[in-house]
C-alpha cells in the first residue's frame, strides 16, 4: 500500500520497534489463511511474520479507518487485558468509540439494550477471543479490521494485520502505529515531526505493579520532604549559634552561675519606725456596727393623744 512513496515506507526505527517488541514473533501453529504472511519457521518450529507485510496491511487499515467520515463510527473493541489500555488510548487520541473489556452480546443486534451501537467499522485485537463481536459485525454488515496472529481464524475478518497479537509490547505497539498512522492521513500531525505520545501509553500495566510504583513515589516524596525539614532545622541552629558569640568560652562547667541577689538590685529604702505608727487595733474601737444595731432597735417616743391598740376606742365595736 505504500506504493513506493518514499513518505509511506518502513523506516528502520519502525523496524527497531518490532523487534524490540517481538512483533514478528507467531505462533508454532499456522492457520492456512495466515501461511501467506510467514516469512519462514525457527528451528523450533516458531513461526517469524513478515515485517514487510505487517506494515502494508497496517496503512490499509490506516486508510479504511480514515475514510470514516465521523471518527465516533469506528469502535474499537479489546477483551484481552494487555490491549484495554491500548484501545482506550486510541479512541481517546482518534475520537473512537471504545469497548474495553467484556463484550455485551447483542451490542450491534439488539437494539431494546441501552447499549445498542451501529458502528460502520470495528478494530479488534484478537478474533479468537473477540469472536462475539465478529459474528454480530457478519450480520449487520459492518466491516472488521483484526490485529491476526499466525493462527487467528479469519473468518468474517476483511482485513488482517498479521503481529503478535499475544505479547503485552507487541499489542500495545500496533495500536500505537496504526494511531500515529491515522493521525498521519488525517493531517493532524506531520511526518517529518516526531509523535510527542510515548509509545510506553499504550502497553499494558500490571495493577500490582502500579501500585508499588505509587507507594514508592510517596515513600520517595515523604523522605524527600523530611531532609528538607531536618536541613532547614539545621540550618535555623547554626543561625542561631552564628548570633551567639561562643568563641571566648572554653569549657561551660567553669562559667559562674549568676544568684538571683547578683543579678536583681533592688534599690535601698528608710528604715521605718514601727513604734510611731497608730494603733490599729480595732478590739479597742468603739463597734460602729453595734451602735447602729442599739439605734434601729430603740423605737421612737409615742404622741401624747395617741394609742398604740388596733381595737380603737372603747365606744368603736366592729361587730
Amino acid at each position: 500500500m505504500s506504493g513506493g512513496v518514499d513518505a509511506l515506507s518502513l523506516k528502520d526505527e519502525d523496524v527497531t520497534k518490532f523487534l524490540a517488541c517481538s512483533t514478528h514473533i507467531g505462533s508454532s501453529n499456522i492457520d492456512f489463511q495466515m501461511s501467506q504472511y510467514v516469512y519462514k519457521r525457527k528451528s523450533d518450529g516458531i513461526a517469524i511474520i513478515n515485517l514487510r507485510k505487517t506494515w502494508e496491511k497496517l496503512l490499509l487499515a490506516a486508510r479504511a479507518i480514515v475514510a470514516i467520515e465521523n471518527p465516533a463510527d469506528v469502535c474499537v473493541i479489546s477483551a484481552r487485558p494487555y490491549g484495554q489500555r491500548a484501545v482506550l488510548k486510541f479512541a481517546y487520541y482518534t475520537g473512537a468509540t471504545a469497548i474495553a473489556g467484556r463484550f455485551t452480546p447483542g451490542t450491534f443486534t439488539n437494539q431494546i439494550q441501552a447499549a445498542f451501537r451501529e458502528p460502520r467499522l470495528l478494530i479488534i485485537t484478537d478474533p479468537r477471543v473477540d469472536h462475539q463481536p465478529v459474528t454480530e459485525a457478519s450480520y449487520v454488515n459492518i466491516p472488521v479490521v483484526a490485529f491476526a496472529n499466525t493462527d487467528s481464524p479469519l473468518r468474517f475478518v476483511d482485513i488482517a494485520i498479521p503481529c503478535n497479537n499475544k505479547g503485552p509490547q507487541s499489542v500495545g505497539l500496533m495500536w500505537w502505529l496504526l494511531c500515529r498512522e491515522v493521525l498521519r492521513l488525517r493531517g493532524t500531525i506531520g511526518r517529518d515531526l516526531k509523535w510527542d505520545v510515548m509509545v510506553d501509553l499504550f502497553f499494558y500495566r500490571d495493577p500490582e505493579e502500579a501500585e508499588k510504583e505509587e507507594q514508592a513515589t510517596q515513600e520517595k516524596s515523604l523522605k524527600d520532604a523530611g531532609e528538607f525539614g531536618g536541613n532547614q532545622q539545621q540550618q535555623w541552629a547554626n543561625d542561631e549559634l552564628a548570633v551567639t558569640d561562643t568563641a571566648a568560652v572554653q569549657d561551660w562547667s567553669e562559667v559562674p552561675v549568676p544568684t538571683a541577689a547578683s543579678t536583681f538590685n533592688y534599690p535601698a529604702t528608710a528604715q521605718e519606725d514601727w513604734s510611731t505608727q497608730v494603733d490599729t487595733d480595732w478590739a479597742t474601737q468603739a463597734a460602729p456596727v453595734a451602735q447602729a444595731a442599739a439605734a434601729v432597735a430603740a423605737p421612737p417616743a409615742a404622741a401624747s393623744g395617741t394609742t398604740s391598740e388596733w381595737g380603737g376606742t372603747g365606744g368603736e365595736q366592729w361587730n
